[in-house]
């Protein structure tokens, strides 16, 4: 009986904290929190049961449903200080919405080492444009791309993130600075970006998922309920911190913050599929 308690209440503690430190990061650095929440999960679901390779699609099919919530608190946090462009926002949804049912469909075809080893290259590489000021501190211009630039950017982001089980914010901040926007602007604006991509991504991988085998304990298709609920509970309380932090902290050091976790996290997330059988 206590081996079977402990057995829960390993993944549960871990899955709470994850949330608890994914809230913070969406609203401090404008992202849904995949960044956070996807590598926890390569730990926490095996502990659930299931193959390597459906936990590689479960941790971002979850990531994504954990999005929804997260985002969207930090989104109404930054638009109460008025930082939030919902301009932005209208004039992106459709081709975002767009790319991120590429990206999901995409996923269905993608085996888990190499949904894995995207992950990791992709954060390295965006890792760049925070770690490197003459890379991230660039204007490039004073007007947000529009016309077919537009659809190519933000039909791309979707379905990165899709791919990635993430919110997109760190694209839309690298966007958004090149085009002269203040950090703390391209943060909150990047929540509102997260919602639009989480919403679809989980819906679409909770369907593609669901005749699959192999999955963790409490999965949707490839959605882990018990998982999403625990992390979404606690990031709604978090998210709050992460906007005032944002907005106290200065421009260089929450790039360079932000650069050095992405860091990180990608070299966990490669060694994680090098690993995998």
């Amino acid at each position: 009986m206590q081996g079977d308690m402990m057995s829960w209440l390993v993944p549960l503690v871990a899955m709470l904290a994850a949330g608890l430190f994914a809230g913070f990061a969406a609203g401090i650095f404008g992202i849904g929190g995949g960044f956070v929440v996807v590598p926890a999960l390569f730990v926490v679901l095996p502990l659930l049961g299931g193959t390597h390779d459906a936990v590689a699609h479960v941790a971002i099919g979850t990531s994504a449903a954990t999005i929804i919530v997260t985002s969207i608190r930090s989104l109404l946090a930054h638009a109460k200080r008025g930082a939030v462009e919902f301009e932005v926002l209208k004039a992106w949804a459709p081709w975002i919405i767009l790319g991120d049912g590429i990206g999901v469909l995409l996923a269905g075809h993608v085996d888990g080492r190499i949904l894995t080893m995207i992950f990791a290259v992709g954060v390295f590489l965006m890792s760049l444009n925070f770690l490197l000021p003459k890379v991230g501190g660039k204007v490039i211009s004073d007007e947000m791309p529009s016309g077919i630039a537009r659809v190519g950017i933000a039909g791309g982001l979707g379905t990165f993130s899709a791919l990635l089980g993430i919110g997109g914010g760190t694209i839309a901040i690298m966007v958004m600075t090149l085009c002269g926007r203040s950090i703390h602007r391209a943060i909150a604006t990047a929540s509102g970006i997260g919602t639009l991509i989480a919403i679809p991504s989980a819906i679409g991988f909770a369907l593609i998922g669901l005749k699959e085998s192999g999955l963790p304990w409490g999965s949707l298709g490839y959605v882990n309920v018990p998982a999403t609920l625990a992390i979404a509970s606690m990031s709604i309380l978090t998210a709050p911190l992460g906007v005032a932090a944002a907005h106290s902290l200065p421009a260089a050091l929450l790039k360079r913050v932000f650069g050095v976790y992405l860091v990180i996290i990608a070299f966990v997330m490669l060694r994680n599929a090098i690993k995998m059988p």
